[in-house]
This record gives structure tokens, sequence and C-alpha cells, in this order.
């Protein structure tokens, strides 16, 4: 049995995508694994205390331990919360829909 483990780690901006297919110790943590892998130097607006981690699109901690073919993902924070945006266009509908202007003549 070896002592390493074959991973993942992707990160996705809007018009780049990276992944990093990596050997890491056993026993290697999320954070110790991104850290590892240099996609911090190449990507500096990652931040491990406010980037969301995943494995496999679900959500993980930093000090996760991983397995064999893990697949790390560094989330990119959301510009607009998607519930704010749902109650604007709510509001907006019912704003629509109480004045219709001038075209019912």
């Amino acid at each position: 049995m070896s002592d390493k483990i074959n991973i993942e780690v992707v990160y996705a901006l809007p018009h780049e995508q990276i992944l990093l297919q990596l050997q890491m110790p056993q026993h290697t943590t999320v954070a110790e694994a991104i850290k590892l892998s240099g996609v911090m130097g190449k990507y500096p607006d990652i931040d491990q205390g406010k980037n969301k981690l995943g494995i496999f699109g679900k959500l993980t901690k930093a000090d996760a331990v991983l397995r064999d073919k893990d697949r790390i993902e560094v989330y990119r924070p959301l510009l607009a919360d998607p519930k704010e945006v749902r109650r604007k266009r709510a509001e907006e509908g019912r704003a629509m829909k109480r004045g219709g202007g001038e075209a019912a003549a």
C-alpha cells in the first residue's frame, strides 16, 4: 500500500478554470493540499478564511483529512445573495402589476 494519495484541486473563474492533479502524503488535510498545490500563488484572491471549500460538491472544512481520489473545490464568494436577488425581483414584479402605466385606455 502506498503512502501517497492522488487528489485534484480545482478553482474556476468566469474566464478561466484550473484543475491540478497531485500526489499528497496520506493524512493530508484540505488546507495543506491547497497550500502545497500552489493554487494560492497563482490566484492571490483565494483566502482560505473566506472562500468556501468542497469535496465533490459537498462543503467541507479546511481541516478535513483527504482520501485517495478526492477532488477539492475552492469556491469563489458570491457576488450577490440569491435570496436578496429573488426578493428584489418579486418586489419589481409587484410594482409592475400595480400600475400598468398609460397603456390602459
